[in-house]
């Protein structure tokens, strides 16, 4: 489903449309072109966009920060800026989900199976991939107990903070040999820190305020937050809010008690909206997920380090004709960073282990 909804963010108490400032930022970026040495964003936005008013540059600063959940200072002004001139109007405003939530299309995904040869095995967790050219040996547990599969070839779908854990960490997956030939690309990409915090309210309060001017809102921003961007999950209808906080913003929250982090994300919401929208005693409900915290993905998706522009590439190219790697990390068509990316990537890399056959 595409919704191209309104975004609105917050200056001087007021919520104001995102569309203008963010089309005066691509063109500015478009005027100015991807520097030819690659620099950080910070660099970047310091000098070859320092025509921008501050307000201005205070929104692309915060959105590399939400939208790309990325460190100004490290990520890649060249990756950006091609990222962001790319997109058209509609595109940029537009959200992409499956109706009825991932699960529906994981459910999907695994009914394809039916009446084939493949086995799904679920809570399954490898620890070890021993490799040699045409021979593939992964160890774990499965449910608990001891498991050992082996083949001429392996798909590899760890996410990018998980590849880059040094062995022996605690949820690091040990390679025999090391990946060397993947070190450059590895050191090219850095893990996106995000904290998503989902909010469920009484009744859909926004959609009601300044008479329904809200009412087909995307994504709501407060720069200065500790959340700075809230999404609704139009186009269906419903009291939900999820609270986003991408990049710096993140680390700082990660690690720290629930009910803390949780009661920022609504004190940030009561930044958009005043005390009039009476935010916390609507709340109904809320969850937490700290993705730097969870062991198994070691933050949300990746972005692209300074210097670091053909890592999603290297990354993806086979190694001795034996593992293959996907994930949204290794796109390099500007699907990266989306479950779109990380479908693609999967099916790029079983076309490579069939052609190889």
């Amino acid at each position: 489903e595409i919704w191209p909804g309104d975004g609105w963010y917050t200056e001087r108490g007021k919520l104001e449309p995102v569309g203008e400032i963010f089309a005066g930022i691509r063109k500015a970026m478009k005027a100015a072109g991807a520097p030819r040495k690659d620099v950080s964003f910070k660099q970047y936005l310091g000098r070859e966009l320092r025509q921008l008013s501050p307000r201005a540059r205070a929104f692309a600063r915060r959105r590399v920060e939400g939208y790309d959940a990325a460190d100004p200072a490290r990520a890649s002004a060249r990756a950006i800026v091609e990222e962001w001139s790319g997109e058209d109007d509609a595109s940029a405003a537009s959200h992409y989900r499956p109706l009825g939530g991932y699960g529906a299309m994981l459910a999907a995904l695994a009914r394809e199976f039916d009446g084939t040869a493949v086995e799904l095995n679920l809570e399954t967790v490898v620890r070890s991939v021993r490799w040699k050219r045409g021979t593939v040996e992964v160890e774990g547990t499965a449910r608990g107990q001891p498991f050992r599969a082996a083949a001429r070839r392996a798909i590899i779908t760890l996410p990018l903070g998980v590849l880059q854990l040094p062995p022996g960490a605690p949820g690091a997956v040990r390679f025999t040999p090391a990946l060397g030939g993947k070190r450059a690309a590895l050191a090219g990409l850095l893990p996106s820190p995000v904290i998503k915090v989902s909010l469920l309210f009484r009744s859909a309060f926004w959609e009601t305020l300044d008479r329904g001017r809200y009412a087909d809102a995307v994504f709501f921003r407060a720069l200065a937050a500790p959340f700075p961007s809230f999404w609704t999950a139009l186009p269906v209808r419903v009291p939900l809010l999820t609270a986003w906080a991408g990049g710096p913003r993140a680390e700082r929250l990660s690690g720290r008690k629930e009910q803390d982090v949780i009661q920022q994300a609504v004190k940030s919401l009561e930044s958009v909206f005043g005390r009039r929208a009476r935010v916390e005693s609507r709340l109904v409900a809320a969850w937490l997920h700290d993705w730097q915290r969870d062991p198994f993905a070691r933050g949300a998706y990746s972005y692209v380090a300074v210097g670091g522009h053909s890592a999603r590439k290297a990354l993806a190219a086979p190694v001795q004709g034996t593992l293959y790697i996907a994930g949204e990390a290794t796109d390099h068509e500007g699907e990266h960073a989306t479950v779109a990316g990380a479908l693609r990537s999967g099916t790029r890399a079983a076309r490579q282990v069939m052609d190889a056959w």
